[in-house]
């Protein structure tokens, strides 16, 4: 099966349905383009029109179920599980995600910066595409600007590609954007699929399987949160091993000090040039591109004339700056090596995903410190406070 297509809308999704829905009624049998000879058949066919089987993005009977991720709004993960999520024909299922990959973006905010919100299009669900973070997403989506709700019943960020465990989860967007549904007071839930990053990840139909593994949590999700029995301020965070109908079941875990080895690559000069030469050329276009949103035409102009005589005070800066002064340029490249852990506890996150396990975290806003640690901390605080006096 493949994935279901992402396409870019410049319409009101709501907009959108009600041309289909026009134009669906004005079909008929005879005839291939569509027009009726009988005005009558035209109401007795827009009088039928609610018996369509095409689920309704706007029916507000049905919970409201948000959905965001961090690989990106076209990646396959979230491309399954929204299609999943419609099909149960039992929630109004909302998009609003990356239009990029924002994987390692954490929980960063775009704060200040213009972001550009697209419609796009998959079938049953309202959709937008954010040229900002998974946090950017979650939060304008639950700010009222964008939809007409503010408050879903529950957020769910992934299905991703790549495992969240341990210190991961500081770095990790998928798992930033559950936690900023917490933040706002909404329950969530995270989902990552682990697969060999070396090897340039999963399958698509891994993504489909990984959907068959975690819906049944989701759907325990919305009935537990429906009837308020749902753990407050808590969100989970799963990791769904490398073969997703393979598993050998759920199981709880508690985040472990898993990490990766940060490896900072110098690059050559000559490289980087050559490597990011069209990167540039793409960016120049984006900024005169937001310029052209930003602003009026005259409000542009201003813009650009004070970019430009900022740029030629750093460039005078640079050219004739101090003489005993040598600026130097260096580039680098970062990437995450995988390390040998040492910690054997079996329930931990990552050990759990080792063995097969569909690892099961919950997070909470507050960061529990360990009471050693807090005794330890006070009276160093106490003696260092003495000490000053």
């Amino acid at each position: 099966m493949t994935t279901p297509v992402v396409k870019n809308n410049f319409l009101p999704p709501g907009l959108v349905s009600n041309l289909e829905q026009v134009l669906l009624s004005r079909k008929t049998d005879g005839g291939e383009d569509g027009e009726s000879s009988n005005p009558n058949e035209k109401e007795d066919d827009s009088s039928n029109k609610g018996d369509s089987s095409e689920p309704s993005v706007d029916d507000g009977s049905k919970p409201i179920i948000l959905v965001t991720n961090s690989d990106g709004i076209e990646s396959p993960g979230l491309s399954y599980l929204v299609e999943a999520l419609v099909r149960e024909g039992l929630y109004n299922v909302h998009v609003c995600a990356p239009q990029s990959d924002k994987s390692t973006s954490g929980h960063s905010l775009s704060l200040k910066e213009t972001i550009e919100v697209v419609s796009v299009d998959i079938n049953g669900a309202t959709a937008y595409e954010v040229s900002g973070t998974p946090v950017d997403c979650v939060s304008l989506a639950l700010c009222g600007s964008l939809f007409t709700w503010s408050k879903p019943l529950l957020v769910i960020s992934g299905i991703n590609k790549g495992f969240s465990c341990g210190h991961h989860m500081f770095y990790s967007g998928v798992v930033a954007g559950a936690r900023e549904a917490l933040v706002n007071g909404v329950p969530s839930i995270s989902i990552s699929l682990n697969c060999d990053r070396k090897k340039d990840g999963s399958k698509e139909s891994d993504f489909k399987d990984a959907v068959t593994v975690c819906l049944p949590l989701i759907q325990a999700m919305i009935r537990d949160v429906e009837k308020d029995v749902f753990p407050k301020s808590c969100s989970l965070n799963v990791e769904i091993p490398t073969s997703p109908l393979t598993n050998k079941g759920f199981k709880v875990t508690r985040q472990s000090l898993w990490r990766s080895t940060l490896i900072w690559q110098a690059i050559s000069g000559t490289r980087h040039q050559a490597a990011s030469r069209f990167a540039s050329q793409q960016n120049n276009a984006m900024q005169l591109a937001q310029l052209g949103r930003d602003a009026s035409a005259a409000g542009a102009a201003r813009r650009l004339a004070t970019q430009k005589k900022n740029i030629e005070i750093v460039e005078s800066v640079g050219a004739a700056g101090k003489s005993d002064f040598k600026r130097t340029v260096k580039y680098f490249r970062l990437e995450m090596l995988d390390k040998e852990q040492e910690e054997e506890d079996e329930d931990l996150d990552f050990k759990a995903l080792e063995n097969d396990f569909v690892a099961v975290t919950p997070i909470s806003l507050s960061m529990p410190v360990e009471t050693e640690t807090k005794i330890a901390a006070s009276e160093w605080i106490s003696s260092a406070l003495q000490v000053e006096q």
